[in-house]
C-alpha cells in the first residue's frame, strides 16, 4: 500500500481500486459528497464480509456438530476495529474535521491510523507510557501521531477526550455519543452471520473488553429478528480475562448494573491485554445483551487462549490471536457442560497473530 510521503507498509495491504478511491476522498476541490461516496466504497471493498467457516476438525475434537467460526482477522488491520474505525472516520470527513483523536492499546490505533490515511486526515494517537506493543511502528508508517501520557487506559481515554474537545478534533474514543455508531457498525456481523446461515445460530460466543463488540451483535441479531429476517435471537456468550473484565464479573454477580473492578487487581499479561480492563466503556450495553438473551459468561485463562491458539494453527490453520479464543473456548466449555442439543453456533474470532 502506497501511503503519504511514500511511506510503504508490508503488513497492511489494500486493492489498487481503493488506493485509486482514496486519491479521490482525499482531494478537496471535489464536492463532499462525492468524496464520501468514495470512501462508503473503499468501506464496501475492505471493511467486513469475513469468512464463516465450519469447523470441522474442532467438532470432531470437541465432539459438537454444526461449529461455525467467523473470522474478523481478515479485516485489513488484522482485527475487528476496522469496522468501527471506518465507521468513525467516514463520521469525521462527513463533519468536515481534520483530525481524529483516539486512545489506544494497540489494534483499535492501527484501524483508525488505516482509515485516516485513507481518508486524508490527520491522526492523533494517545497510548498509555506503561503499555508497549509492537503495532505502534504500523500507526507511525500510516502517519499516525503517537502521543504518550501516563495512566491507565481508562485514564488516557478521558485524557484525549479533553484534548480533542479543547483542538476541535474528531472523539473516536469509546463509549458516550459513540456507542449508538460503534454497534451500529458491528451489528453489521449478524447480518453477515444471518447471510450464510439463514437464520440466527443457537449460540453466538464472543470475547468481551469495552462491551461494543457484543452489544453491537446482539443488537444487530434484534433488528434481524424483529424485521421477521430470522426465527430467534441467540442466546449470547461472552468471555473475557479471568476475573479482570467488570461485564464477565458483574453477570457473573446476579448484579443488573456493570460494576467497575479494582484497578490494583488489573494486571497485564503478553495474552490477556487486549481483554482486560477495570471499567468497560459499553459495559451496561454488553450486560444488558447478556440478561436478555439469556446468554452466559464466562472467565478464560490465558493458558487456555494460549493452548487454543495453537491448536487453530495446528488443526485449522488459522493463526489467531490467543486473546480472540475466549469465545470459542467458553462455547467449547458451555458445551462440555450441558450438552448441546443438534444445533448451529457460532464462535467470532476478533484478531489474527
Amino acid at each position: 500500500m502506497n501511503l503519504r510521503d511514500g511511506v510503504k507498509s508490508s503488513q497492511i495491504k489494500v486493492s489498487s481500486e481503493t488506493q485509486k478511491l482514496s486519491a479521490f476522498v482525499k482531494d478537496k476541490a471535489k464536492v463532499l459528497i462525492d468524496r464520501l461516496e468514495s470512501f462508503e466504497d473503499i468501506i464496501n471493498l475492505e471493511i467486513g464480509d469475513t469468512s464463516l467457516i465450519r469447523a470441522k476438525t474442532l467438532e470432531r475434537e470437541f465432539d459438537i456438530r454444526q461449529l461455525y467460526i467467523k473470522n474478523e482477522g481478515e479485516n485489513p488491520s488484522g482485527t475487528q476495529k476496522d469496522r468501527i474505525a471506518f465507521a468513525q472516520v467516514y463520521d469525521a470527513l462527513r463533519r468536515d474535521y481534520d483530525t481524529v483523536a483516539l486512545a489506544t492499546c494497540g489494534n483499535y490505533g492501527v484501524a483508525v491510523a488505516l482509515a485516516a490515511n485513507l481518508a486524508g486526515l490527520n491522526c492523533r494517537i494517545f497510548i498509555p507510557s506503561s503499555y508497549h506493543t509492537e503495532r505502534i511502528k504500523e500507526m507511525e508508517a500510516l502517519n499516525a501521531e503517537i502521543i504518550r501520557l501516563h495512566g491507565s487506559y481508562e485514564d488516557v481515554v478521558k485524557s484525549c477526550s479533553e484534548y480533542a474537545f479543547q483542538y476541535d478534533w474528531y472523539d473516536a474514543n469509546p463509549g458516550g455519543a459513540n456507542t449508538p455508531l460503534q454497534i451500529s457498525a458491528y451489528a453489521q456481523i449478524a447480518q453477515e452471520i444471518y447471510e450464510e446461515l439463514g437464520d440466527a445460530p443457537k449460540y453466538c460466543a464472543v470475547p468481551v473488553s469495552n462491551g461494543t463488540l457484543f452489544a453491537g451483535i446482539y443488537r444487530g441479531f434484534v433488528t434481524l429478528y424483529k424485521r421477521g429476517k430470522t426465527s430467534r435471537i441467540p442466546k449470547m456468550i461472552a468471555a473475557s480475562s479471568s476475573f479482570k473484565n467488570p461485564i464477565i464479573s458483574s453477570f457473573k454477580n446476579g448484579l443488573c448494573h456493570c460494576a467497575d473492578l479494582d484497578p490494583e487487581h488489573i494486571k497485564e499479561s503478553k495474552y490477556n491485554e487486549p481483554l482486560i480492563n477495570w471499567h468497560s466503556f459499553d459495559g451496561e450495553e454488553a450486560l444488558y445483551a447478556l440478561h436478555e438473551s439469556q446468554g452466559e459468561a464466562f472467565h478464560i485463562s490465558d493458558r487456555k487462549m494460549k493452548e487454543m491458539a495453537t491448536f487453530l494453527l495446528k488443526k485449522e490453520g488459522m493463526k489467531i490471536l490467543p486473546a480472540s479464543t475466549a469465545g470459542l473456548i467458553a462455547l467449547l466449555e458451555l458445551d462440555e457442560k450441558i450438552n448441546f442439543e443438534p444445533d448451529r453456533f457460532v464462535a467470532v474470532l476478533t484478531a489474527k497473530n
